[in-house]
């Protein structure tokens, strides 16, 4: 049995949780974790589909695999485990494990309300309660990523567009973003949670933009609000749920 099995496991769990949650369609999206002990990221190999995904389909890359002086990045010899051509996107989650020291798990989807944001360039403003039960203010969009940097390694400089974007942000309080012009990259602690949260995301997605329609001079939530229900779930007082 791989040394990685339960790696693996997991990974296939949490992507097979993607169409379960009704947030990906045909096969846009794909989830990763990170073992930072073992210095491995797991990731679905690309293009295969939800239905027939198996934990030896999984890919075992490399944590510290980059670019080379011209930006080329060979993930072929990043490859630890598996046999399948890793997820194109595989470049843009394991910069982010490397800016991102907290995280776990790393969920790209093209879920529809909120690759409509991305889309649009516009961030989702915390228009009420649900929302600021997952994230501390709105949730961010990056600035559209320049010809030269997709010429020189458009998915490795993906990741750098988002840790840019996120110079000023904590990316523990606000885990999420929106890719202008793509769509959604979320990340947790565990692939389970950072699914859950891509799901929330788009829930709040859809609010948001009915909000709007039905209140187009709607306010976002007060700090005060804002800060109450994220911290009574999230903060160190939190008293939500159960111990």
């Amino acid at each position: 049995m791989s040394e990685y099995q339960a790696l693996k496991e997991s990974c296939c769990e949490a992507n097979k949780a993607l169409p379960a949650r009704n947030i990906v369609d045909l096969t846009f999206g794909n989830v990763s974790i990170v073992d930072r002990d073992r210095r491995v990221v797991a990731i679905k190999p690309s293009g295969v589909s939800y239905e027939s995904l198996a934990p030896e389909d999984i890919c075992v890359l490399k944590l510290d695999a980059q670019p080379d002086a011209e930006f080329n990045m060979d993930l072929k010899s990043a490859m630890v485990e598996g046999s399948l051509r890793p997820s194109s996107d595989t470049p843009t989650h394991v910069r982010l494990y490397q800016a991102f020291d907290d995280i776990g798990a790393v969920v790209h989807t093209h879920s529809r309300n909120a690759t409509a944001f991305a889309q649009a360039g516009r961030p989702i403003p915390c228009m009420g309660t649900t929302h600021a039960d997952y994230f501390y203010g709105e949730v961010p969009v990056t600035r559209p990523i320049s010809a030269s940097e997709i010429e020189r390694h458009y998915e490795w400089e993906t990741a750098n567009v988002i840790v840019e974007r996120f110079e000023d942000l904590d990316p523990n309080l606000v885990n999420a973003v929106l890719f202008h012009g793509h769509a959604p990259f979320v990340w947790g602690s565990s692939g389970s949670k950072a699914v859950e949260t891509a799901f929330a995301l788009e829930i709040i997605a859809e609010m948001a933009m009915k909000t709007r329609i039905l209140n187009d001079s709607a306010m976002p939530l007060s700090q005060a609000q804002l800060g109450k229900h994220y911290l009574r779930k999230h903060g160190a007082n939190a008293y939500y749920g159960q111990k």
